[in-house]
């Protein structure tokens, strides 16, 4: 696999400037064109002055299109309208947990390196890149020039953040030589097999096979070593526990604020004040112990509590959601019952 990745990337450097652009948008479709639109055009100036190719640029800009649907996802990301339960049913399925075994097997002198060098254990690299993608399997649908032009230029919030965003991505592609409109992502523009937007890509993709290149869209030994990466620079601590479950009243204290994706920021000793306190022994924790206290929501009504440590903390660093900590958390700790079953 290793060699055909190394040939797809050689062809890939073989290509200059404009006959790298060989997709073309449908007949008709809304076009960012940098001669008549103004923000492409400051663009264009923008990333031309740092060295970028101006007329691959424009040629590329004038081809994005605009997607309404886009802005629609945007508006239904599904952490902000489910439940635990619903969110969990998602993502913690029988195939995903043996998907995520299959995944380190078939890469586990990768899991190993990374988790040597990083400190990230294996399932917890494979459990982000099973939620995110199912293992490479589903990258996005939505070409990726067309999300970040779409939101750079068009969302009524957030337009100077995916500004930067597009402009990330056009600045990868050129230097690695790969033709913009041929890549698919997220609605939001997160890319390849553990969708990094194109600012986290340029941040903390790293070249794991020493092949020449971080390939994120095809090859999976780059994606294992730069989430591996990014949850090292992000503050990952090695051996130290994710979660830990808790015990609590039936209806949830309005004296702690639940599920804020902070550093632990409540004490063992406030959540005992209000009813709540960590299953077992809890070793290595004493009343002044921070934490972040979840509280889990069911469709009857039912309250399940963790306490989140500082490397729950860091996983929402990938995704500001608890409820995606969460399911990170869980799958992760599938995955290894069932690597320890097979034992």
């Amino acid at each position: 696999m290793r060699g055909a990745f190394g040939q797809a990337k050689r062809a890939l450097a073989t290509l200059v400037s404009g006959s790298m652009l060989l997709a073309v948008p449908a007949f008709g479709a809304e076009s960012f064109d940098p001669g008549s639109h103004e923000g492409a055009r400051a663009l264009v100036d923008e990333l031309a002055s740092q060295g970028v190719d101006r007329d691959w640029l424009e040629l590329a800009l004038s081809r994005a299109e605009y997607r309404p649907a886009v802005l629609e996802a945007m508006s239904g990301a599904a952490e902000r309208r489910l439940r635990w339960d619903e969110y969990r049913n998602i993502f913690i399925k029988p195939e995903r947990i043996e998907a995520g075994v299959s995944f380190i097997e078939a890469h586990r002198e990768a899991f190993e390196r990374a988790e040597a060098q990083y400190g990230v254990p294996p399932e917890i690299i494979a459990a982000i890149i099973g939620v995110e993608t199912f293992y490479g399997r589903h990258t996005g649908s939505h070409r990726v020039i067309d999300s970040l032009a779409t939101l750079a230029f068009h969302h009524p919030r957030r337009g100077t953040f995916f500004r930067g965003e597009l402009a990330a991505f056009l600045e990868i592609t050129s230097e690695q030589q790969v033709d913009p409109l041929t890549l698919d992502g997220s609605y939001a523009g997160a890319m390849g097999y553990p969708q990094f937007i194109p600012t986290s890509y340029q941040a903390y993709a790293v070249d794991f096979d020493d092949d020449g290149m971080r390939d994120l869209w095809h090859n999976p030994v780059d994606a294992i070593g730069s989430v591996g990466n990014y949850f090292a620079r992000h503050g990952w601590t090695a051996g130290q526990p994710v979660v830990s479950e808790a015990t609590g009243p039936a209806t949830q204290p309005e004296g702690i604020a639940f599920n804020r994706t902070e550093k632990p920021y409540v004490s063992l000793a406030s959540l005992a004040g209000q009813g709540i306190e960590p299953v077992g022994s809890a070793q290595g924790m004493s009343e002044t112990t921070q934490v972040i206290p979840v509280a889990l929501d069911f469709a009857d009504g039912k309250l399940e509590y963790r306490l989140g440590h500082h490397n729950f903390y860091v996983i929402t660093r990938y995704n500001h959601s608890h409820l995606y900590a969460m399911a990170v958390t869980t799958l992760a700790e599938r995955i290894r019952a069932a690597m320890e079953g097979e034992s």
